[in-house]
């Protein structure tokens, strides 16, 4: 194996987490694949990422519960011995206006998206004895407020807060936290949020706004965690990268809904 790396992805069973694992497994790591119900769809990863040339564990644990997260990573004490690399990807939310948001939904959004993030970097520094990367999966709902994500978004803003502490008392271990803040991401969770959140704005009229007209993929968040798990990113501690195509950078007027003589012309030629 060309990378006898060990990883610890939450959430590693679909998406974003899966997609990560089999790249990292493509370079010869371990991965300890956490997911919360369907083991059969994590034991497929498992197996995918062995016919890549790397190696994975399944572990399952509801990371809503903090009495779950010390097994994770007491799983990949016992397989590997130690972990270079933790993921929080994981996530979870109710989508509602703030005025019909009850305590439990603030609650759940808490125990699902910052806790586990916290108490998940506690355990893994204890194993990172060479150094190691942390990265956390954030939103750009932590910075930009749109319909019903006042509750994700705001706990995403505390997850990047946590990065830059954790940046700050981790340098001294060898130890670089970071995030990938990512914005519409062709997923299951960008078809719930459009198809299912009642009331919600067409996705069509929101892609329009996107200077690259489209969302991104599974493999532009993967690909950039990676990155940030490699040694090209030995001198980044503390920072959120943006995977959003340009949306959090344009603002009303947009330039979609100009017209001549000022809408963009076409690209220009010799």
């Amino acid at each position: 194996m060309t990378n006898s790396k060990v990883a610890v992805i939450t959430g590693a069973s679909r998406g974003i987490g899966a997609r990560l694992a089999e790249m990292l497994a493509a370079e010869g790591a371990s991965v300890v694949v956490n997911y919360k119900k369907n083991a059969e769809l994590a034991e497929k990863v498992v197996a995918r990422l062995r016919e890549l040339g790397g190696d994975g564990v399944t572990v399952q644990a509801d990371v809503e519960n903090p009495e779950d997260i010390p097994r994770i990573f007491d799983v990949a004490a016992e397989k590997y011995g130690r972990v270079d690399y933790f993921v929080n990807n994981a996530a979870a939310s109710a989508f509602k206006k703030i005025v019909d948001l009850k305590s439990h939904h603030l609650d759940r959004s808490y125990a699902m998206n910052v806790r586990p993030f916290v108490l998940g970097a506690q355990e893994a520094v204890k194993l990172m004895d060479d150094g190691g990367r942390i990265v956390a999966v954030t939103s750009y709902g932590s910075v930009r407020a749109y319909p019903t994500y006042a509750a994700l978004g705001s706990y995403k803003a505390a997850v990047e807060s946590f990065i830059r502490y954790m940046a700050v008392e981790f340098a001294g271990y060898g130890i670089n936290v970071n995030g990938v803040n990512g914005g519409l991401i062709d997923s299951d969770s960008l078809e719930y949020f459009y198809d299912k959140v009642p009331g919600q704005a067409p996705i069509e009229t929101v892609l329009q706004k996107i200077p690259k007209g489209k969302p991104g993929t599974v493999d532009d968040m993967a690909g950039a965690i990676k990155f940030l798990l490699s040694d090209q990113s030995e001198y980044i501690t503390g920072q959120t990268l943006v995977v959003d195509g340009g949306l959090s950078v344009v603002a009303p007027p947009f330039w979609h809904d100009t017209t001549d003589p000022l809408s963009l012309p076409p690209r220009p030629t010799r």
